[in-house]
């Protein structure tokens, strides 16, 4: 394309015949001893008056017989006359053979083959002894993908560790490639292959290459295996997962050995498909992929099958950061050109040795340089010893007189009447699934506590989230008591520690006394739906609700004293809800101590939650593919600091504004004050509400954790939070309260999630009774 502004310049006519490149990378050859090789290089140099001569051939000469006599130290004269001798009646200009690189108008004097080989490959020795070097000569190996491949290609090159090369890319150089493959502003625009064709070809003319400037296809997949022989060794280095794939069921067939460099911690993977003809694809890595899907997918896609076959313990932290911003701050995964010169080495020592029969192991190998050459780690404190859960004795020196008091008719249930009910209160829902409570019955009053080794951590300012868990189990105690004929009478009591203790006291049906307050029947019938009591996961498609039943489940929750329920249902009140809540989720992932609380309630395989009997079974979250490989790669805490340099982090925003764009309703329940007592009352009316929606079958999913943030921003003054977060959440704050018509300063806020969804594949799993119940 033309410049205009160029135009007035004083060369023009370079502008007028632009170069057109035509794909050429193959050197020309003339030796002036043959006639027709002298008369085709006359007819080039007349015409083409620009060709660029370069003859260095007696330094060539000099170089080969001094290599020829390492015992002696000639000088000058004496170097000048054995080339003299060396070359006899033979002309200079026609010793050898002249080599024409159209690309660059270049016309070089060079040694002919043995002898150039012989030079160049000099220094080798005994590294790479001649008999070696002749083997290599005869190997022939393929590449695959020329950005890492570029630098292996040209390692291999600068040894010899080939005869001939097949080169595959169907991309051309972009100025964003210059980070990592080393080439000139020139080459920009053309064919990765044909650039690194030609830089092989100016290395050493005498090198065989072939270019498949379409990459590697199901059409030209014979011709690059077997064309003029079949491969030795392919070197594996291509984006397209398919290919990844479809090249090593290739090479497998054929028996040929495949070997990566992943740019990453200095990664090398060797797959001996010579050696071993029943080996799995990428050492069975990627066996439970459906390799069919991964065709046409866009970079973030390919995480969830790229993670496995990378290694997703393995990898590096800022990888792992890295992929987290693919879609958000970055386009593709990033590489350095120092990881890539240091693949380059690698992989072509490792060629080399195969080559050679020297190397005979499949296998993942690291040469992390980080690990390797670093500073020594930093003193770190120990940690502050974590809260234990009370003993008996702690527990009976908490109750006061008043607690401990037993009135008048009221009854000693049996102790397997006291399992019945704790049994039926431990279904209750807590955040993240803690069980933040501990029960201690003394033969007739029965005692709620908040196990402090159960707090959520730091969104869990005063306990207050550890205390609606433990309103939500007293609702279900009590409708559970109900169900078996007995009345419930409640004392609560605070503790100095911002914590609770709840009494319950037992009575007879008949039971009648004015001087006592029992718990109302009006809910008794949501009994039933204690053991159906579901998360609702399940991310379906938005489907409406009566509002006939949004009543029923709003005045369940205003049941209780104080409880205020407000819900969303327009769609874009709804998306400003899911915006905001994607934003505090965001806050609270990156932030160190909220993220280490949320780490302790993940577990990532079934084994783990059956164990402790606790968490969020990772394997019941509705996620897609590559919501599930974000949430694994963000586990590390080097990540998230990764993140929190880099101010990233956008890709935790979008599940939950997934997951609220979806729903039907989103409801939001707040108490008038904050508080231990209101806290309390706040997690009976969530239950009262998440009850009722289970009646109706209703999916109900709290999405509170991130809000409770605002707790420590608005009562807490920001305490552990830094300016940036304060800000931001202080506006989160102003839009929510706004959203939802609340008043500023008020108590904790349980927002939820209603849907008509399919119910999830099982439940979370609750801690036996012998580890939360307690009798003296």
């Amino acid at each position: 394309m033309k410049d205009e502004r160029l135009m007035n310049l004083p060369f023009p006519h370079f502008l007028s015949t632009p170069y057109i490149d035509d794909g050429n990378y193959h050197p020309s050859f003339y030796r002036l001893h043959d006639a027709a090789d002298k008369q085709a290089l006359e007819v080039l140099l007349k015409a083409d008056s620009k060709i660029k001569v370069h003859d260095e051939l007696e330094g060539q000469l000099r170089e080969l017989l001094k290599s020829r006599n390492p015992q002696v130290r000639p000088g000058e004269e004496e170097l000048t006359a054995w080339v003299k001798t060396y070359l006899g009646d033979t002309p200079l200009i026609s010793y050898g053979v002249w080599v024409y690189y159209p690309w660059s108008g270049r016309l070089v004097h060079l040694l002919d083959e043995a002898e150039f080989i012989e030079v160049r490959t000099n220094r080798n020795q005994y590294k790479i002894t001649k008999a070696e070097r002749d083997l290599l000569g005869k190997k022939k190996i393929g590449v695959i993908g020329l950005s890492v491949g570029k630098t292996i290609s040209m390692a291999m090159a600068l040894e010899r560790g080939f005869g001939e090369i097949r080169l595959a890319d169907f991309d051309r150089l972009e100025l964003t490639n210059l980070n990592r493959i080393q080439t000139g502003v020139k080459n920009l625009g053309i064919p990765k292959a044909i650039a690194v064709a030609r830089e092989i070809a100016e290395m050493d003319p005498f090198l065989k290459t072939s270019c498949y400037c379409d990459g590697l296809t199901r059409e030209n997949m014979d011709d690059f295996f077997l064309k003029g022989g079949k491969l030795d060794i392919l070197v594996e280095e291509c984006d397209g997962l398919d290919i990844k794939i479809i090249c090593r069921q290739k090479a497998k067939a054929l028996g040929i050995p495949v070997v990566m460099d992943m740019n990453d911690r200095g990664t090398l993977d060797v797959e001996r498909f010579d050696l071993e003809p029943n080996r799995t694809l990428l050492h069975g890595m990627i066996d439970h992929l459906d390799i069919s899907q991964i065709g046409n997918l866009s970079n973030e896609e390919k995480i969830p099958f790229i993670l496995p076959m990378l290694g997703e313990e393995t990898i590096s932290a800022k990888l792992k950061a890295s992929m987290l911003e693919i879609g958000q701050s970055l386009s593709t995964w990033p590489q350095l050109g120092s990881s890539v010169v240091m693949g380059g080495a690698l992989v072509a020592d490792v060629c080399r040795r195969i080559s050679l029969d020297q190397f005979h192991q499949s296998g993942r190998y690291f040469v992390d340089l980080e690990e390797q050459i670093c500073d020594p780690p930093p003193q770190v404190l120990p940690p502050d010893p974590l809260p234990k859960a009370y003993t008996i004795k702690e527990m009976q020196l908490l109750l006061n007189p008043s607690a401990k008091r037993v009135l008048e008719n009221q009854i000693r249930p049996a102790p397997a009447l006291i399992r019945e009910l704790v049994t039926a209160a431990n279904l209750a829902p807590s955040e993240g699934n803690r069980q933040p409570w501990q029960w201690l019955s003394d033969g007739t009053n029965l005692y709620l506590f908040a196990d402090p080794s159960r707090s959520a951590g730091f969104i869990d300012y005063q306990n207050t989230v550890s205390i609606i868990g433990l309103g939500a189990a007293t609702e279900n105690l009590v409708l559970k008591a109900h169900a078996i004929e007995l009345k419930v009478s409640i004392e609560t009591n605070s503790l100095p520690s911002s914590s609770l203790i709840v009494t319950f006291r037992f009575f007879s049906k008949s039971t009648s006394d004015s001087q006592l307050i029992f718990e109302s029947p009006d809910f008794d019938s949501l009994h039933k739906s204690i053991s159906l009591r579901q998360t609702g996961r399940v991310i379906g498609e938005r489907k409406p609700i009566s509002h006939l039943l949004l009543d029923q489940i709003q005045s369940a929750a205003k049941s209780i004293s104080g409880a205020h329920c407000t819900f969303l249902v327009a769609e874009k009140e709804m998306q400003e809800a899911a915006e905001i809540i994607g934003k505090m989720e965001r806050i609270r992932m990156l932030h160190k101590a909220a993220h280490a609380d949320f780490m302790q309630t993940m577990r990532w395989t079934t084994d783990e939650a059956k164990k402790t009997k606790d968490g969020i079974d990772f394997s019941l979250m509705d996620l897609a593919h590559s919501e599930r490989a974000n949430y694994k790669m963000s586990r590390t805490p080097e990540v998230i600091q990764n993140l929190r340099n880099w101010k990233g982090g956008g890709i935790f925003e979008r599940f939950h504004q997934r997951s609220l764009s979806a729903a039907s309703a989103i409801g939001i329940i707040q108490m008038p004050t904050f508080g231990t007592i209101p806290s309390y009352l706040g997690g009976r009316a969530l239950e009262r509400a998440w009850l009722t929606a289970t009646q109706h079958n209703i999916a109900f999913q709290p999405v509170s954790s991130s809000l409770f943030l605002f707790s420590r921003l608005i009562h807490g003054k920001g305490e552990g939070l830094n300016d940036d977060q304060k800000q931001m959440l202080a506006e989160l704050y102003k839009r929510i309260v706004k959203l939802f018509h609340g008043t500023p300063g008020e108590g904790e806020m349980l927002l939820f999630r209603l849907s008509v969804a399919d119910r999830v594949k099982g439940n979370a799993l609750r801690r036996s009774l012998d580890d939360v119940l307690f009798e003296i």
